[in-house]
């Protein structure tokens, strides 16, 4: 499935390695994802099986009963909060200023001169470059989350639709963005960063499947959104090497990455494949990985 995407960008580049990552087993156990027996709060979704009675009775089951603006999740918390007042000005400013001077503190100091406020604001963020990264990311995520409570472009959609529509939406809104995004990317594989960018794409998926019509709450929460995140994660890759006009071959990439995770039997076994390497640690680099996948 994902073989198009590894030739292009992951094998590229007469075997040149690739940076070690965390293993991830030391990620599972420190984020949202632990596999601690207390039932814990996700999202603001249960993840205790027991407490849900909205479990599906296969795998892959995808409810179409739920409309994405039906019922807006007012009790949410909105992804701009973090920053207001000033901050949240300078960041906002700062963003038009990306493409020329990268995810930086030139771009922020920038951002700060063009609306009229003191450089010095610059140092009030502990995280100056990631600052900026994780506020793209919010305000993306909140533009999304308007687009959906909408309720208009996703009416009479099949959940596979919703998808694909939603994860190009949001892909789309870093386009401008394209040439300075393996940046942002390694910004947010900082080990000071991941933690954070792990979160954001967390509530992402999260989103994007709730509007899709999911309510399950059981071991197949997990499933789904982790089938998800693959699929946005490596459209993502992919879309960096991308030369076709407006990125029509992502576009098509997505759209069968989107299909093949609907074929019930390609998203179990591949599932089933992924909690087999995170059991066994899968070693420590991502070249690892995709080998291991393409060998499946």
């Amino acid at each position: 499935m994902y073989r198009t995407v590894v030739n292009r960008v992951l094998l590229s580049g007469g075997g040149r390695r690739l940076p070690r990552f965390p293993d991830i087993r030391t990620i599972i156990s420190s984020s949202r994802f632990s596999t601690t027996t207390e039932p814990q709060t996700v999202l603001n979704r249960p993840l205790n099986p027991s407490d849900s009675s909205t479990s599906s009775s296969s795998p892959m089951s995808f409810p179409t009963s739920s409309a994405s603006g039906d019922v807006p999740r007012h009790d949410r918390k909105n992804p701009r909060a973090e920053y207001e007042g000033e901050q949240a000005r300078v960041l906002q400013a700062s963003l038009r200023h990306v493409i020329r001077l990268g995810w930086s503190e030139e771009a922020m100091i920038a951002g700060a001169k063009e609306v009229g406020i003191s450089p010095s604001i610059v140092g009030s963020f502990p995280r100056k470059e990631a600052a900026l990264v994780e506020f793209f990311m919010d305000d993306c995520l909140q533009r999304l989350i308007d687009r959906i409570d909408s309720g208009e472009e996703l009416q009479n959609l099949t959940p596979s639709q919703r998808i694909y529509k939603l994860v190009r939406s949001r892909l789309e809104m870093q386009a401008p963005y394209i040439s300075k995004w393996p940046q942002a990317l390694s910004i947010q594989a900082h080990p000071l960063n991941v933690s954070t960018s792990f979160k954001q794409r967390a509530m992402l998926v999260d989103e994007i499947w709730h509007a899709a019509g999911d309510e399950t709450s059981d071991l197949d929460w997990y499933v789904k959104r982790t089938v998800l995140g693959g699929i946005y994660s490596t459209t993502e890759i992919y879309m960096l090497t991308d030369s076709s006009r407006e990125f029509r071959d992502t576009w098509l990439f997505l759209d069968n990455r989107v299909k093949d995770a609907f074929d019930l039997k390609k998203t179990i076994q591949e599932a089933k494949y992924l909690a087999e390497a995170v059991g066994a640690g899968m070693g420590s680099s991502l070249q690892g990985f995709v080998g291991r996948v393409l060998q499946r």
